[in-house]
């Protein structure tokens, strides 16, 4: 790709950036800055959403890159993503275990009652899709009736440490097929290249840290005819999961902290297991970093989809491993649309001379365009 060197540039960048600076700068309606506590817990599924798609678990940095790009998820993920490049990494966690998360909601659509019971916790699920006007003016002191009017109304309860699973409960009625063994050193997207075919570990690392509208697409795409995923939600839980490492000195697990995850499992179409076995449903999984809901139900739809693509071959995109692990990213996307702004002069005027050497060549246009004149 041929670039011409463009004569002022560096003037003309540095007043592109003091342009974008000064609008990010515009002044509200009291003159203050925009604090990062106010857009990672008031804008939480926003951090939510660049947490996942940049791959890197740190709501405070998600927010500082939210303030940065103006709100821009793609942009913001990419500077969360640069910023995690520039870490050491000091050491693996072993494989972690969902069991143990601290729910803050647990549903199921295909159970009415569940062990443990359902728990709405925090959704917008059953709220109407109206603009409350009444948040125009909101005050500190609205935030604060808010804050005691929940603690107030809050029931006592004496939940568990964790809820069992109900995929769980369809194996042992022989429902589901055993547990599929942990794969010994899952595969690592950030050290190695997508070289297909790619095991399951691969393709679930891509789409955890993949754009959401992209996998929200290309699941809808399957489950609206161009595919043969009928999803069924066993199980959708969001909730803190702890995270274990290595003690430096005794070896033994000890917790270091708790990220804060969305997962889902969804029960997907019968079919066979096998010569004379009986027919089992079959499983998607999805999972993610923060609360988004969306991609971890898309993410699950697509991981059945793939499965059977790698399985027995893709009858449509959405099956196809090569075609949605390598769309789905939003960076890389952003950054291949993003990169036709940049100087293509060399190679568009080649084009223009092809062309113009070509009508002139033709007789037909020549004729024409005499025909014209006259």
């Amino acid at each position: 790709m041929g670039y011409v060197a463009i004569k002022g540039g560096g003037k003309a960048i540095a007043g592109a950036q003091t342009a974008v600076e000064s609008l990010r700068t515009a002044e509200g309606e009291d003159g203050s800055s925009l604090p990062l506590a106010s857009i990672e817990h008031q804008l939480r599924l926003l951090t939510s959403r660049v947490v996942s798609e940049g791959g890197l678990y740190h709501p405070r940095l998600a927010a500082l890159a939210i303030k940065q790009m103006q709100g821009d998820t793609l942009e913001a993920a990419f500077a969360l993503r640069a910023y995690r490049s520039t870490r050491p990494r000091l050491m693996e966690t072993p494989t972690q275990s969902t069991s143990g998360m601290r729910l803050i909601r647990r549903i199921s659509s295909a159970f009415k009652d569940i062990p443990g019971g359902q728990m709405l916790g925090p959704t917008m699920d059953y709220a109407l899709r109206l603009l409350r006007l009444d948040l125009v003016d909101e005050s500190p002191e609205t935030f604060r009736k808010v804050s005691r009017r929940f603690i107030r109304d809050a029931p006592d309860s004496d939940l568990p440490d964790s809820f069992p699973k109900v995929v769980d409960a369809l194996r042992e009625e022989g429902l589901l097929p055993p547990q599929p063994d942990r794969p010994d050193s899952p595969f690592d997207i950030t050290r190695e290249p997508l070289v297909f075919p790619v095991p399951r570990s691969a393709a679930l690392a891509t789409m955890a840290r993949a754009e959401t509208g992209s996998l929200l697409a290309l699941a809808y795409s399957n489950v609206r005819g161009y595919g043969n995923v009928h999803p069924t939600i066993a199980e959708l839980r969001v909730g803190y999961v702890p995270v274990t490492l290595p003690h430096p000195i005794t070896g033994e697990p000890t917790e270091a902290g708790e990220v804060l995850m969305t997962e889902c499992e969804v029960v997907a179409t019968q079919e066979g297991a096998g010569s004379g076995a009986p027919p089992l449903f079959s499983l998607g999984y999805g999972a993610c970093f923060g609360h988004n809901e969306v991609k971890a139900i898309a993410m699950a739809i697509l991981d059945r989809a793939l499965q059977k693509g790698m399985q027995d071959g893709a009858d449509c995109p959405s099956e196809d491993p090569e075609f949605v692990l390598l769309h789905v990213d939003g960076v890389d996307s952003m950054g291949f649309a993003n990169h036709y702004k940049m100087p293509h002069y060399v190679t568009f005027q080649s084009e223009v001379d092809r062309l113009r050497t070509t009508q002139e060549k033709d007789p037909a246009h020549t004729k024409a365009a005499q025909g014209a004149e006259s």
